[in-house]
């Protein structure tokens, strides 16, 4: 199944002489920003979806941003709709994944505007954080040379959706 993120534009009338009805603000960046119909859809293995992630993910990816730290989200191809993606090379959350292996309880987590997570380094090709204080665990895999911003960004997110167990 093809998951589509709809990005809705309203363009408003106005000039830009500040009547506030179609002001641009000002962006650091680059000249030629990437966009999301410019992206190709993202392949996403998840894992057949459970009775909470069900009662769980829905909320979640509902309240995603449609941008995250100026990457513009992306067409997920996956067999359920609880994957999103952002920017290339691609930024990846899986909503209602299983409990990560080696995960020792109270050892080796992080706790990021109130989401505890747990980090799983060992492939060199991503950086595989997991929420594991939610009513579902959350995965979110960063290419190896991004940071935790976008982990950071996302733990309001799933702080506001998700209750915690």
């Amino acid at each position: 199944m093809l998951v589509a993120v709809v990005v809705l534009v309203n363009v408003l009338g106005g000039d830009d002489e500040g009547d506030g009805g179609g002001a641009v603000a000002d962006v650091e960046g680059t000249t030629d920003p990437q966009r999301a119909e410019d992206l190709p859809p993202l392949p996403v293995e998840v894992p057949a979806p459970t009775p909470e992630a069900d009662a769980n993910c829905p909320q979640l990816l509902q309240a995603l941003p449609l941008d995250l730290l100026g990457e513009p989200a992306r067409l997920v191809d996956s067999d359920t709709p609880y994957a999103a993606a952002w920017g290339d090379p691609p930024v990846v959350l899986v909503c209602g994944v299983p409990q990560p292996e080696g995960l020792v309880p109270g050892e080796g987590l992080f706790t990021i505007n109130g989401v505890t997570w747990f980090v799983d380094q060992s492939d060199p090709g991503a950086t595989v954080w997991t929420a594991v204080d939610r009513a579902v665990y959350v995965e979110v895999s960063l290419p190896p040379d991004v940071d935790s911003a976008p982990v950071t960004a996302l733990s309001d997110v799933l702080a506001a959706t998700l209750p915690a167990r």
